[in-house]
């Protein structure tokens, strides 16, 4: 609980780290023995017990989602590979549990789900993100949340996932939507769309994935070069490494690389969802928010291996999409993992393989 995460969030991180033989009842009885730091600690506590106590089953079905989908490269094998089977982990995930298979902290509660989604429209629109005017590309879409939630918000809207069975389940949702459009996607690239095709891209938990697979340069490569001239760049977590440094540092190299300005870096701007927000701007144009991209990102503690600090959510595709944090599974760096991708292997070559995962957050 030391970064201040719901309860919800709690239990789901309980369930990814712990081994199986435990049950939420016994869970439960250890959480009320512990003696907490201070009254807040203290209700939090009373909170994730009571959680444990009143959704036993679920526990189960979060570690279920949660080992469907895992956050480490073997080695040898190949950013493709990487691609095909979080694909295949996605389908089983969202086969176990469509909600939790995006945000693990939702507890699979589709009112807990949408309460975190209509936080993150919000915070999008408060930047002024999406508009009636604008095309949208959402890089994981997972489920269809975003586009459901914000179909009122832009003129069209494409999402593209390499899961199949998120894909159908998206289709169900929006299939009243006409400005809607959603497409699987081998994760290869972003080559069946044309340069300037887009006002803004979201991409909520899908870059840990690339990052896992070394195609997170590659990818930015394709953003920049389907942006409009001004255009947008939403991007909710980065990386499970769990150093927000390190990511910042990413995010701010790449940036400046594609000629594009860091106007948010790295907040925690919601409350039901620990994602970590970075909005880019490209070209021209005007935001809500002034630059910040001349802070300069904290540096990484001297000694600090990026190997030993990193996370995988607990929201996502298993993050908020999520191996699926709090959306696809895992996307709220709930889940500490042995994925690492340092700057060399992240710089993939042209040819290289670029996975277009999971939902958000």
């Amino acid at each position: 609980m030391a970064d201040g995460v719901c309860a919800e969030a709690v239990v789901a991180r309980l369930a990814l780290h712990l081994q199986t033989g435990i049950r939420a009842a016994e869970l439960a009885k250890i959480v009320l023995d512990i003696v907490p730091m201070n009254a807040r600690d203290a209700e939090r506590l009373q909170e994730v017990a009571g959680l444990l106590r009143r959704k036993p089953d679920i526990f189960a079905t979060l570690r279920a989602t949660g080992a469907a989908v895992r956050h480490t490269r073997d080695d040898g094998e190949t950013g493709a590979a990487v691609v095909t089977r979080l694909a295949s982990s996605f389908d089983a995930a969202a086969a176990i549990s469509e909600t939790a298979s995006v945000q693990l902290a939702s507890l699979g509660d589709e009112e807990r789900l949408s309460a975190t989604t209509d936080e993150v429209v919000a915070w999008l629109k408060q930047q002024d993100f999406s508009g009636t005017r604008r095309d949208i590309l959402d890089i994981g879409c997972g489920i269809g949340r975003f586009e459901h939630a914000l179909s009122n918000s832009f003129n069209r809207m494409i999402g593209i996932d390499i899961s199949s069975r998120m894909i159908s389940i998206a289709s169900e949702r929006c299939a009243a939507l006409g400005n809607v459009e959603l497409r699987q996607t081998s994760g290869l690239d972003l080559s069946e769309f044309d340069d300037g095709s887009f006002d803004c891209v979201l991409a909520v938990d899908s870059f840990p994935y690339l990052v896992l697979a070394g195609m997170a340069e590659r990818h930015f490569d394709e953003i920049a070069r389907v942006l409009k001239r001004p255009g947008w760049l939403a991007l909710l977590n980065y990386s499970y490494r769990g150093s927000l440094s390190w990511d910042r540092a990413d995010v701010g190299r790449l940036a400046e690389a594609h000629q594009m300005r860091v106007v948010i870096n790295g907040e925690k701007p919601f409350r039901s969802w620990d994602g970590e927000a970075f909005l880019l701007a490209r070209g021209g144009g005007t935001l809500l928010r002034a630059a910040s991209s001349d802070v300069e990102p904290e540096a990484p503690k001297i000694g600090t291996d990026p190997k030993e600090e990193i996370m995988a959510p607990a929201a996502r595709k298993i993050g908020c999409g999520k191996q699926h944090g709090d959306e696809r599974g895992l996307d709220c760096n709930l889940v500490k993992s042995d994925q690492y991708q340092d700057h060399a292997a992240d710089q993939a070559p042209k040819n290289a393989v670029t996975p277009c995962p999971l939902p958000a957050a």
